[in-house]
């Protein structure tokens, strides 16, 4: 029985969420805009909500997220924001000088219905000079909504179809992933020996390295020129039905490129399955690297079969990225008792329930979900480990159960955004940590009853 008071009932029969298991769409969509080489992106709204997102992306990242906003006043909010936007457009590129201002919306621009596209046809953009933009307001969905909008709005703004034949290159969209994880995705198509585009791309943006030397827009990201071939590409592959999907469909209603979304390649057969994709398409064969590999990976796994097999575990996150574990830990020999995300989208809890249900089990499956009540299902049936972000540590301690931590936001951890949990390489990380949190809570109930047979 749950054990919610009279005011938590109320509040989520009338849909209310206590300890939300996701964040606001502005921080996708400005994730997604510092994927593009020399781009700057713009929250159009109040100094305090791109304040917000530009200090967790920051802390996830342990990297200075660069970002400009129009700064609305009261003034901006009765009146609108279009004077505000127009003055930003014309400071941002005097000032810093960007090749791209990628343009968000936040909450109050939305509820006051900005008319973005009419301010940027009266806007003074200099020539040679690029602005797109999203509509991501916070009250709908979340960050991996605002993902999918702000890529969305790349494939809108730039792509272009201008050869009558598709070239011999893919276009990958990695989804809501760490720069280490795109790096890693990279990686796999290289070996593949395969000419892709990937977009959007933060490796060499939110993990520069240390030069002593300032510069306002690294040298990574996807550059424009790439970004208006990708109408060019024999293929996209979506990596993530929710934070890629809409971006590839878009992109094959304007520019014809079939499209084709992939699980995050999380795990062997998710990582297979990416990766035979592309061998199918591009009629090329898998490198015994990536071979060796897999084989590696399916060692590790056959030698530590015994410390998973019927361990209960509870995960949360963003879906796409929970899908992938789900799928990991049921080759484990996991149980997955719980699996919870705070985007909303009914094909998560169809896609789960049905790896559940391959695999004999049932489980609590829910999407826009809680914290709060994926607590309470831990209260009423307890598990041996917890996967999901940050925020899932305060439920760990409640209940003295380890913790791994994968997603976002970590805040509490460093370099894991450097370190993939995709394709064989990522999997392994992921067995190793899975691993040791699981041994180390038995050396320490070991430890335990030591003392008490002491005492």
């Amino acid at each position: 029985m749950l054990d919610f008071t009279p005011k938590e009932i109320k509040e989520r029969a009338s849909g209310g969420l206590i300890n939300p298991a996701k964040t606001c769409q502005p921080i996708g969509a400005m994730y997604a805009a510092l994927g593009i080489h020399r781009c700057l992106p713009h929250s159009h709204g109040s100094q305090g909500c791109c304040a917000y997102h530009r200090s967790h992306l920051t802390r996830h990242f342990r990297d200075p997220i660069l970002a400009s906003t129009s700064s609305f006043t009261e003034g901006a909010s009765v009146f609108g924001g279009g004077a505000n936007l127009k003055t930003a457009i014309k400071n941002v590129f005097a000032i810093y000088n960007p090749d791209v201002m990628a343009i968000h919306t936040t909450c109050l621009t939305e509820t006051i219905g900005d008319d973005i596209p009419a301010f940027l046809n009266q806007a003074e953009i200099p020539e040679g000079k690029i602005v797109i933009h999203a509509n991501t307001p916070s009250y709908v969905g979340s960050h991996i909504t605002g993902f999918s909008n702000m890529t969305r709005g790349m494939v809108n703004y730039l792509s272009e179809a201008t050869t009558e034949a598709k070239k011999e290159q893919v276009n990958i969209i990695p989804g809501f992933v760490n720069p280490g994880d795109m790096r890693e995705i990279k990686r796999l198509v290289k070996a593949m020996g395969i000419n892709f585009i990937m977009f959007p791309d933060t490796s060499g943006v939110v993990d520069s390295p240390m030069t002593g030397k300032f510069e306002m827009f690294p040298k990574g990201g996807t550059t424009v020129e790439e970004l208006k071939d990708t109408g060019n590409s024999k293929l996209t592959i979506a990596l993530g039905s929710f934070a890629s999907t809409d971006a590839a469909i878009a992109l094959e209603r304007k520019c014809k490129v079939p499209a084709k979304t992939l699980k995050t390649p999380i795990g062997v057969k998710a990582t297979d399955e990416f990766l035979m994709t592309l061998r199918n398409t591009f009629v090329t064969e898998i490198p015994y690297e990536l071979e060796e590999e897999r084989g590696q990976l399916v060692d590790i796994m056959v030698d530590t079969h015994h410390q998973f097999h019927g361990k209960k575990v509870a995960i949360f996150g963003d879906p796409d990225i929970v899908i992938g574990l789900t799928e990991l830990v049921l080759g484990l020999g996991m149980v997955p008792v719980h699996v919870l995300t705070g985007t909303p989208g009914s094909t998560f809890e169809k896609e789960v329930k049905a790896m559940l249900l391959e695999s004999g089990l049932k489980g609590n499956v829910k999407a826009a979900g809680d914290l709060f009540e994926f607590h309470q299902w831990i209260k009423n049936e307890p598990v041996d480990l917890i996967i999901g972000n940050t925020y899932g540590k305060y439920i760990a301690r409640a209940e003295d159960i380890p913790l791994v931590r994968v997603g976002f936001p970590i805040l509490d951890r460093s370099v894991h955004s450097y370190m993939p949990i995709v394709g064989y390489k990522g999997a392994m990380r992921l067995v190793e940590m899975i691993s040791n949190a699981l041994l180390d809570r038995q050396d320490r109930d070991a430890a335990d009853e030591d003392f008490e047979l002491v005492m």
